[in-house]
């Protein structure tokens, strides 16, 4: 690991690492508003293609304008590193909050889900698919709210064929490497709804061929979760894509008539304030604790993606460009793009307003 850090920052400690980079807290200088920087892995970073991904990740971001979606405040390239400075969620992983606690209950499971359903439509209304939608990739908030994150391995909506995703999660067309689609994130979205509802997943194996086997072959085990909601759970785990929810708005629309029904009318607040419960039992783990040995803010691993070639395509900033400015980088002058701003250290138009400002698009 080199010693490159943006400019404009000062880091505190790391949040979580893992094959692709590294996540560290950070504080923006001018504001003292908290952030979260993603770094590139160093041995990424000298591949053009993976710099390229990161950078369309970055473009993507900027473009979704969700408050359910991981907010981008800047990209930053230079030389000697690349850097996506993102907002600051205070709270934990979903991953984090069932390996603690198992089962959440069927509001609490009905909410998370429809929280990062919504961010998921934004992506899906933008032409994006997600393909890496996990327990790991969603956030849950001190207020029992939550968030999508991490679209590292997103692409288009029928862009190349390749097998790209985390094997657990993935749609029986991922495993047979189909062009991707919004329906595939349905599934797995309702493999984390099931997961939630159980305590464990739907599907488990010993080697990945017969992982492989289970979904694509296997019937949909709904009889372990309560019967209220395994209407929900066999649509969106249908083994053909077009027999399932086409996209994730469509999803959300039979999630809420689902639970409005099984569960009443204030079914959703009833489900965050158990999120809220269950998050407060740990309170360690959220990155505001300051303890650098208790994070559990993982930047998730994804198994099975595609070479070196597989990357984001900005479909969210589908006919906009990202103006960019000079940054002086440890290795030399780099690039910073941004879409609001040019400014030596961060989002100056915000700086008046006492905050960095959120990026919801790129420039026009």
């Amino acid at each position: 690991m080199n010693g490159w850090r943006v400019p404009g920052y000062t880091e505190s400690r790391e949040l979580g690492s893992g094959t692709s980079g590294r996540v560290v807290l950070a504080v923006h200088d001018a504001t003292g508003v908290p952030v979260a920087v993603k770094y590139l892995a160093d041995r990424l970073r000298r591949d053009p293609a993976f710099v390229r991904g990161f950078r369309d990740e970055a473009r993507l971001l900027g473009g979704l304008g969700s408050s359910h979606v991981v907010g981008l405040y800047e990209y930053v390239e230079a030389p000697d590193g690349a850097a996506i400075v993102m907002e600051l969620v205070d709270g934990i992983a979903l991953r984090a909050l069932l390996r603690q606690e198992g089962s959440t209950g069927p509001e609490a499971a009905l909410s998370v889900l429809k929280g990062s359903l919504l961010g998921l439509a934004a992506a899906h209304r933008a032409g994006v698919v997600h393909r890496d939608y996990k327990p790991e990739n969603v956030l849950v908030s001190a207020d029992g709210s939550s968030k999508l994150a991490d679209f590292g391995i997103a692409t288009g909506h029928g862009s190349t064929a390749e097998v790209a995703g985390t094997p657990p999660y993935m749609a029986p067309e991922q495993w047979q490497g189909e062009p991707a689609s919004p329906a595939a994130d349905v599934y797995a979205a309702t493999v984390t709804f099931y997961e939630c509802l159980t305590g464990h997943k739907p599907y488990a194996a010993e080697n990945i061929a017969e992982l492989a086997f289970q979904h694509m072959s296997a019937p949909v085990p709904d009889d372990q979760a309560p019967e209220p909601v395994r209407p929900l759970l066999r649509s969106g785990l249908a083994k053909r894509p077009e027999e399932r929810p086409s996209d994730a708005a469509e999803f959300i629309a039979k999630l809420e008539e689902i639970a409005a029904a099984a569960y009443g009318a204030d079914w959703e607040e009833r489900g965050q304030r158990r999120l809220a419960a269950l998050a407060a039992l740990l309170p360690l783990l959220f990155p505001s604790a300051g303890d650098e040995s208790s994070s559990t803010t993982d930047l998730a691993t994804t198994a099975l993606r595609g070479g070196a070639g597989a990357g984001v395509v900005a479909a969210g900033a589908r006919g906009r460009r990202l103006r960019t400015r000079r940054t002086g980088g440890a290795g030399g002058t780099g690039l910073a793009a941004h879409p609001e701003h040019t400014g030596p250290t961060g989002p100056a138009r915000a700086e008046r307003r006492g905050r960095p400002r959120r990026t919801g698009r790129t420039d026009r």
